[in-house]
C-alpha cells in the first residue's frame, strides 16, 4: 500500500499558521493553553519563528526561480553558438578539406567536441583564428562568411561565458538559501511538535478542539 503525500512545505506553513491564530483567538484554546504556558507570550513566539520561517521559504523561492531564469537564459544562448559554430565549422571543413594546415589551425579536424569547456575553447580557437587572419576570412568568404558575422559570434561568446557565470552564482545563492530554509523548518518543526504535544493534553476533554488547530481526532 503506496504511503500519503507528505504536504508541501506551503501547506505546512499555513498549517501551522491557522494553528497558531487559533490557538491566540479561539476562546476555549486561548484559556486551554494558556494553563498549560502557550499564554500569549508564547504563542507570539511560536508567530516570530513562524515569519522567520516563511521569509526563508520565500527567499528560497525566489533563488530558486532567478536560477531556473539564468540557467535558461545559459542555454539559450549556448544553443545559438553551438548552432552558429556549427555552421561555420562545416562551412570552413568544406573550404580547407585540402588545406591541413588551416585546419588544423582553425581545430576543425575530427568531430565538434560537446562538452562545455571543450565546446567554448573550440570555439573560440575557431573565431579569434578567423578573427586574426584575413587570408583565412577571405577564403571562408567563398562560402558567405562575413566578418559582421565572425564578429557577433565572437562576441557571443562573451554572452554564454557571462551567462554560465551568471548561473552558476545564482545556483549557488540558491543552495544557500535552500540550507537556509530548511534550518528554519527544522527551528519550526520542533517548537509546533511540542506546541502539540502539549496541545493534546491541554485539550484531552475536549479533543475535537485539535481540529481546529489542524490535527484530525480518530473515531
Amino acid at each position: 500500500m503506496a504511503s500519503k503525500p507528505k504536504n508541501s512545505e506551503a501547506e505546512i506553513l499555513e498549517l501551522y499558521r491557522v494553528a497558531l491564530q487559533n490557538a491566540e483567538t479561539q476562546p476555549e484554546i486561548a484559556a486551554a493553553m494558556t494553563l498549560v504556558g502557550y499564554n500569549s507570550a508564547k504563542i507570539a513566539e511560536g508567530k516570530t519563528l513562524w515569519a522567520q520561517t516563511r521569509a526563508a521559504f520565500d527567499a528560497n523561492k525566489t533563488e530558486d526561480d532567478e536560477t531556473s531564469e539564468a540557467y535558461n537564459n545559459f542555454t539559450t544562448l549556448k544553443t545559438e553558438l553551438d548552432a552558429t559554430y556549427g555552421k561555420h565549422r562545416k562551412k570552413a571543413k568544406v573550404v580547407f578539406r585540402n588545406d591541413s594546415l588551416n585546419a588544423e589551425k582553425l581545430g576543425i579536424t575530427g568531430e565538434m567536441p560537446r562538452a562545455y569547456v571543450k565546446s567554448i575553447e573550440a570555439a573560440k580557437k575557431f573565431y579569434n583564428e578567423v578573427s586574426a587572419n584575413e587570408s583565412i576570412l577571405t577564403q571562408l568568404g567563398r562560402l558567405a562568411v562575413t566578418s559582421t558575422e565572425i564578429t557577433a559570434a565572437i562576441a557571443l561568446i562573451a554572452n554564454v561565458e557571462n551567462a554560465r557565470a551568471n548561473y552558476l552564482r545564482e545556483a549557488g545563492e540558491s543552495q544557500t538559501a535552500t540550507k537556509a530554509k530548511d534550518a528554519a523548518f527544522a527551528q519550526m518543526d520542533e517548537w509546533m511538535s511540542d506546541f502539540y504535544a502539549v496541545a493534546r493534553i491541554a485539550l484531552e476533554d475536549s479533543p475535537q478542539l485539535l481540529e481546529v488547530l489542524g490535527k484530525i481526532v480518530k473515531g
